[in-house]
């Protein structure tokens, strides 16, 4: 067996959500809860009666991919040529790792507390990969001068996801600014910027930066999975200037020939609607404005959301998550995730995903409170 793949560790993330029971208060997968709106998957339909369902081009179908570019507008990356629809946005990362980087030469680095999955990849390929951690004291914001500091002369791609999973912070437009001033001013070969989108549309703040939209060097990743609650229909693409973009097709296209036929006119359907991609949002700017009413009120120390659909909370000091996270599973039958599973620098905290209804969210965070004071009430002496 690849030994490359026998030294790659379990998800922590899937761990803790097998847990799960029916009474269990869920508060772990990154997973919508509202249905996805049946008209675009009923117009795929229609389209494919008439059609069939043959193959696409390997790097999708000609009109979604120009739908796609106008939609998002970055410059030079705003073309049905740069962009690539892939089978979710996980494959449209895999794809750049494996087409961007030298395993000999070159190094990822990518920007903690981060999803597991970046770094997992990379050791699949057999990239070196190097974590920079944003600061706990700034309740983990991006730092422009952190994330530059940590750039070295192997560093061929950064990788960001914002918002963030897990913290749910926005990279501002000042901040991609000045990376990405930074980085043109380097001498050598360019370093690419990955760019993770895939909260992009859960966001709910002002003056969210987007490196695909200032910095030439930038490939970004995106699905339907979260803006639309279509998150088995598995159908994300990458934007790349060329000729960048043609080597990922390339890739993908001996990865897994092309997408899903029926998911891209699923797509399609969405792109020709206008505000399809909006149509949860506000349903989201609500639910996060509960749980910031709710946390304020609980007493945990936590990480107010800018975007995405998670909020993260602190545990007493020296507790350690990965525990918490089964204690609360076992003892208070909540699920939550370990802040370990994002990198060494979130230990001591807990991801929270908060698409519940709101009285399960409220409750689940009113027993992890419970836990967190019985944790840091020091224990009786004799």
């Amino acid at each position: 067996m690849n030994p490359s793949v026998q030294a790659i560790s379990g998800s922590l993330i899937r761990e803790i959500a097998a847990k799960r029971t029916a009474t269990s208060i869920d508060l772990g997968l990154g997973e919508p809860s509202l249905p996805p709106s049946m008209k675009y998957l009923l117009a795929a339909l229609r389209a494919t009666e008439r059609q069939g369902l043959k193959y696409t081009l390997n790097a999708g179908d000609l009109e979604l991919r120009a739908a796609i570019g106008a939609h998002y507008g970055y410059p030079g990356l705003d073309s049905a040529e740069s962009v690539c629809v892939m089978t979710g946005s996980q494959e449209g990362v895999y794809v750049t790792i494996k087409t961007l980087l030298d395993p000999a030469r070159d190094e990822l680095l990518l920007v903690e507390p981060a999803f597991p999955a970046y770094l997992k990849m990379s050791r699949l390929e057999g990239v070196t990969a190097r974590t920079v951690a944003m600061s706990e004291v700034d309740d983990f914001a991006f730092d422009a001068q952190r994330i530059l500091a940590a750039v070295s002369d192997r560093t061929r791609l950064i990788v960001v996801c914002s918002p963030c999973n897990p913290t749910a912070r926005v990279i501002t437009r000042a901040v991609v600014d000045e990376i990405g001033d930074a980085l043109l001013r380097r001498a050598g070969q360019p370093v690419y910027v990955l760019h993770d989108e895939i909260y992009r549309e859960q966001t709910y703040v002002e003056g969210a930066g987007h490196f695909g939209a200032t910095y030439a060097h930038t490939i970004v990743t995106n699905s339907l999975s979260k803006s639309n609650a279509l998150t088995g229909l598995r159908l994300g693409w990458t934007l790349a200037p060329r000729p960048i973009a043609d080597a990922l097709v390339k890739t993908h296209a001996w990865v897994t020939s092309c997408a899903s036929t029926f998911a891209q006119r699923v797509a399609l359907a969405i792109f020709e609607t206008p505000g399809a991609l909006q149509e949860h949002a506000a349903w989201y700017r609500e639910q996060s404005s509960a749980i910031l009413g709710l946390l304020g009120a609980s007493g945990l120390r936590y990480v107010a959301p800018e975007g995405a659909f998670y909020v993260c909370v602190a545990l007493p000091q020296g507790l350690k998550s990965l525990q918490a996270a089964h204690e609360l599973a076992d003892r208070f039958d909540v699920i939550a995730i370990p802040g370990i599973a994002f990198g060494d620098c979130f230990e001591g905290w807990l991801r929270l995903s908060w698409v519940a209804p709101i009285d399960q969210v409220r409750e689940g965070v009113s027993r992890i409170a419970e836990f967190c004071a019985a944790a840091a009430t020091p224990a009786p002496t004799i």
